[in-house]
């Protein structure tokens, strides 16, 4: 009998520390990323977090979350429904920086051919950016691709300008972090639920 307690009882304890681990967030520099997270109705999970440096100075942890886990480039970026990047700051930045950073990036990822029909989109909103003024060190990002309406950019919990149509405009700024040339390479494979 007492082997069978004792069976019972390493059994709950391992179940219990397997849902723990099943639910507990990931940490990005004191950062944590919930597993699942909601856009619009929509349950996404996280697919992957990591770290943006640069020249040694950490930036911002992100987090990417879609409706199902992918781990290449090219699988993630033909997924369709909703999509989030979560970005949080980890130092003081300005709206410039962060506006430039975003456009540089979708720059280098793409040829003059694929950003053309993009620009006016890219400056509406490089704009919406340029309007937070800034984003202190703590502050929260939200980049989401709501199909009904397009790509929203959320700032600490608020919407901040209109929805962009067109999901070739979401692909675009997904490819800064994950396309041929991205902001960081270790950072891609973090996204894409690999380590460094």
């Amino acid at each position: 009998m007492k082997k069978l307690l004792l069976a019972i009882a390493l059994f709950a304890a391992a179940a219990a520390a397997a849902a723990a681990a099943a639910g507990a967030a990931v940490d990005i520099e004191g950062v944590k990323f919930a597993d699942t997270t909601k856009v619009g109705d929509t349950e996404l999970v996280l697919n992957g977090a990591g770290l943006r440096s640069k020249f040694f100075l950490k930036v911002y942890a992100v987090g990417l979350y879609l409706a199902e886990k992918r781990h290449s480039a090219d699988d993630l970026l033909a997924l369709k429904g909703a999509k989030r990047l979560h970005l949080v700051t980890l130092r003081d930045l300005t709206a410039a920086q962060f506006a430039d950073a975003l456009v540089e990036g979708i720059h280098k990822n793409l040829s003059e051919a694929e950003v053309a029909p993009l620009k006016i989109r890219v400056e509406q909103f490089r704009s919406a950016i340029l309007a937070l003024k800034s984003a202190p060190k703590g502050a929260t990002v939200d980049i989401d691709w709501l199909p009904a309406s397009g790509t929203r950019l959320v700032f600490n919990g608020e919407q901040r300008g209109e929805d962009i149509p067109g999901e070739d405009f979401y692909r675009a700024l997904l490819k800064i972090w994950l396309g041929e040339r991205p902001a960081q390479d270790n950072l891609k494979a973090r996204l894409l639920g690999g380590t460094d």
